[in-house]
């Protein structure tokens, strides 16, 4: 996890308020300036254990980060010198830096056609900084864009967000077949969940704080849930004989089909949001592609559950021959607090939110 010393909370300080900054700026250089400072926080935070593959990554992560801000800034200058202002949200601007703008927070944010990165970077990383890479780091990037969107409504550039967004989604189901590594699979879901965030910027801005706030729940229960199992790999599931620990990892399977969208679970609350807001404001067919996608990633969760379940009856014969430790250690302890609340948060939590879904769309 984050290191406890001094500059691991200066270092988160400076991650956070860097996003802070860009959502609470209206100009483009300031805007520019919080994401840049956002990027020189997280980047400490990816490489103070010193492991060679952490550096790795985290040179792959500066690499892409500086290549979208060099495209922010060029789009923007673009639009500064068609206006002659540094204000963000204006009517007179330049098609071409709009573009360059847009592109460059599809890199920031890993997606189609910029997703090559996200697996690469995030196999090698702690589970915490794979947390905050799949939240906290989308967060300023998709709320711009979705300020962008609803200032400026260019229908030929709307078109094409709305292709991405699906293509994005298939990308993220195709990508997780037939992967072992656990955070590679992660990855690819994240690319799938930015392509629903993009719809949803496109839709409404309410549906996009409600699957943002669901996603990021989700996501905490479950690297928290990857770290207390200290699961690294597929393979390392169901193997166990440790009843505890099966329990950990069935809550993780039961938080995977979550995320992938399952009902009745937190999930499908949050998939259900943006095919509610996407029915009353644009046309239902527009959100195939990201069915298409999803159910493509709710295979290969079921196929994980399939093969936990074959795997645990097979070492069902030795559990005899086994002695449980006497002092199960920190994470073992916490799993048996995180289990049920993580389930109680997934099946609790999805008929609240349908429920407050279903008021607010009543009072519209």
């Amino acid at each position: 996890m984050l290191s406890m010393m001094p500059f691991g909370f200066l270092f988160s300080f400076i991650t956070f308020l860097g996003s802070i900054i860009s959502l609470s700026s209206v100009h483009w250089l300031s805007i520019w300036v919080g994401l840049e400072i956002n990027m020189m926080g997280f980047i400490p935070l990816l490489i103070y254990r010193g492991l060679t593959m952490e550096t790795e990554s985290s040179i792959k992560y500066f690499i892409m980060q500086a290549l979208g801000s060099s495209m922010l800034m060029f789009g923007s200058l673009l639009s500064f010198n068609l206006s002659l202002s540094w204000e963000a949200w204006q009517h007179q601007t330049s098609p071409l830096g709009i573009t360059l703008i847009i592109l460059s927070l599809f890199l920031k944010l890993g997606a189609f056609p910029f997703h090559f990165w996200l697996p690469e970077v995030m196999m090698n990383l702690s589970w915490l900084n794979c947390l905050i890479l799949t939240t906290w780091q989308k967060l300023a990037p998709v709320f711009l864009l979705t300020a962008m969107t609803q200032s400026w409504n260019y229908q030929p550039i709307i078109s094409t967000l709305f292709i991405m967004a699906g293509l994005s989604s298939i990308i993220g189901g195709l990508g997780g077949i037939n992967q072992t590594q656990i955070r590679t699979l992660l990855a690819y879901s994240s690319i799938g969940h930015i392509g629903w965030m993009t719809f949803c910027a496109l839709t409404s801005e309410s549906a996009l704080k409600i699957y943002f706030i669901i996603y990021a729940l989700i996501s905490i229960c479950l690297f928290m849930n990857l770290w207390t199992s200290d699961v690294k790999s597929f393979r390392h599931i169901g193997t166990t004989k440790n009843e505890t620990s099966k329990a950990g990892q069935l809550t993780l399977i039961f938080i995977l089909l979550s995320l992938g969208g399952m009902p009745p679970l937190l999930g499908f609350a949050a998939k259900w949001t943006a095919i509610t807001f996407s029915s009353i404001i644009y046309s239902p067919a527009l959100i195939f592609p990201l069915l298409l996608g999803s159910l493509m990633s709710l295979f290969y969760y079921l196929t994980l559950l399939f093969s936990m379940t074959f795997s645990s009856s097979m070492t069902l014969i030795s559990t005899n021959n086994y002695q449980p430790q006497n002092t199960p250690d920190i994470p073992s302890s916490l799993n048996i607090l995180l289990t049920p609340m993580i389930l109680i948060i997934n099946f609790a939590g999805a008929f609240l939110v349908l429920n407050m879904t279903s008021m607010f769309i009543d009072f519209l």
